[in-house]
């Protein structure tokens, strides 16, 4: 269905749940479609009321500068974005029920109310044969993206060698993608970085320790947007 009137309530609803699993409205960086969407808001999200919206509003604000500069088709409006069904339920009575747990459903249940025997011993194997491949199919490891700011000490700070720092970490599960420095203020910038990592093997406060361990360079590191892939 797309973003349909951002300007409403039930609008800002709809983004608000779009944007609880998601750091950008498509991918994992800021593009074209961050910015129809943000332009079409006019002015930032209640974070009372819609707490995801106004975290990633301003996030894009901080590329307000090179919006020009982002990949992506800038001639599309905010409504080819968005979810194909809506993602939150505006009036609660009318939410479709909820779907049964497939390891309940009885993918062979007879309409009959008597059943015999050699019916169930059946539908029995069949039960037991399905739970069995389900059971023997590998899960794909969790992942997710995460976006964090390493902060200097001053405007002094040698960016390219802290950069270079944070950038050697290497262990099994993670993996460095793209980064850019962003204005502070008072001539500072701080280090703004993507990485994706298997959850179960990169512990984030580990990470962060490991690179406060920079000292020459690095103030404090913050994760300022994370999403399960």
């Amino acid at each position: 269905m797309g973003f349909t009137d951002l300007l409403t309530d039930a609008g800002l609803a709809v983004l608000n749940s779009f944007l609880t699993t998601r750091s950008y409205i498509v991918g994992y960086s800021a593009t074209q479609a961050d910015v129809v969407v943000f332009k079409a808001l006019k002015e930032a999200p209640a974070a009372a009321k819609y707490p995801n919206a106004a975290r990633w509003y301003k996030h894009i604000a901080t590329y307000e500068d090179e919006f020009a500069t982002l990949s992506g088709d800038a001639s599309k409006p905010y409504t080819a974005y968005g979810p194909e069904v809506a993602e939150v339920t505006i009036n609660p009575a009318k939410a479709p029920a909820a779907e049964e747990d497939d390891d309940d459903v009885d993918l062979f249940g007879s309409d009959d109310e008597e059943e015999d025997a050699e019916a169930v011993r059946v539908r029995e194997e069949r039960l037991a044969e399905y739970r069995k491949k389900k059971e023997g199919k590998t899960k794909p490891a969790a992942k997710s993206v995460v976006t964090l700011d390493v902060k200097p000490w001053d405007d002094e700070t040698d960016m390219k060698a802290l950069e270079e720092s944070v950038r050697s970490i290497d262990q099994e599960g993670l993996v460095w993608g793209l980064s850019k420095l962003v204005a502070v203020g008072f001539g500072i910038k701080k280090l703004q970085i993507t990485l994706v990592v298997e959850d179960d093997k990169v512990s984030l406060d580990d990470l962060q320790d490991t690179i406060a361990e920079f000292e020459d360079y690095v103030q404090s590191s913050d994760v300022v947007a994370m999403q399960k892939l």
